[in-house]
């Protein structure tokens, strides 16, 4: 059995200026995504040049902040939220949703797509490689903060998070799970599939079905939000938000080979 160190939240402070974990970890997020997307546009036929994705960089940090945090509000806690409004701009209190922030990208791609002129997935089937190892780090900011730990297990590598109100119980190490799979795995796959020529929407699909089934099963060994707990089928909320981000990855799977095929 382990126990969870309990690191200090902050990982840097210089004078009265403290940087967090896991905000240190969103930056390092979106520098993975800067490095990566920089080498597919030096290396491959990349729909727009270094400086225009500097630009949708830009667009997708404000997407995920903004998406992340409102999605929180309304999937997770609408009825606390409307009765203190003022506390939706808390961001430093914690609370980001990634269904959420996917739709606050995906609205950051349409945005971008169209001032570039460009399709929305020659975009995001750039795009959609280049988020896993963000995702990952993430995660790792979880772990490191250790909040949304698992649900109660016996595995050997079961952890004790004395930050939980019942902390002498030992649960899974879920955001690890979750770093492994929807950031790791994830990314090997989708770098491996996104290194060919595919038909437009096939890596964006990939994408969808990937990070949704594997939230999906990650979601079994998670512990639900207090505030929620389970919901419809004995799922979770992740859960239920991940169904029709499956099943829309293989809509535009069977829309991509319809439309390559005529």
């Amino acid at each position: 059995m382990l126990i969870h160190p309990e690191f200090d939240p902050i990982a840097l402070q210089v004078g009265p200026l403290a940087i967090h974990w896991y905000g240190l970890m969103y930056l390092i997020g979106f520098g993975l995504v800067w490095l990566l997307g920089n080498y597919r546009i030096r290396t491959t036929a990349a729909p727009f040049s270094k400086a225009r994705f500097e630009d949708l960089i830009f667009y997708c940090v404000a997407g995920v902040v903004l998406g992340g945090r409102l999605g929180y509000t309304l999937f997770y806690q609408p009825s606390y939220y409307l009765h203190h409004p003022l506390e939706i701009l808390y961001v430093w209190q914690g609370g980001m949703a990634f269904h959420g922030g996917l739709i606050g990208v995906l609205l950051a791609i349409a945005i971008f797509a169209r001032r570039q002129q460009l399709h929305f997935l020659q975009v995001s089937d750039f795009l959609a490689p280049l988020i896993p190892l963000g995702l990952a780090a993430g995660r790792l900011g979880n772990f490191i903060n250790g909040e949304l730990w698992g649900r109660a297990s016996s595995v050997p590598w079961a952890m004790i998070f004395p930050q939980a109100q019942d902390g002498g119980i030992a649960r899974h190490p879920s955001q690890l799970y979750q770093m492994a799979l929807e950031g790791i795995v994830l990314f090997v796959v989708l770098w491996w599939f996104s290194s060919r020529p595919r038909p437009m929407g096939r890596v964006s699909a990939l994408f969808l079905i990937g990070y949704g089934a594997f939230r999906f099963m990650v979601e079994f060994t998670r512990e639900p939000d207090s505030f929620l707990g389970l919901l419809a089928g004995g799922l979770s909320m992740g859960q239920l938000l991940s169904i029709p981000m499956i099943l829309a990855g293989l809509a535009l799977w069977w829309w991509s080979g319809r439309r390559h095929l005529a």
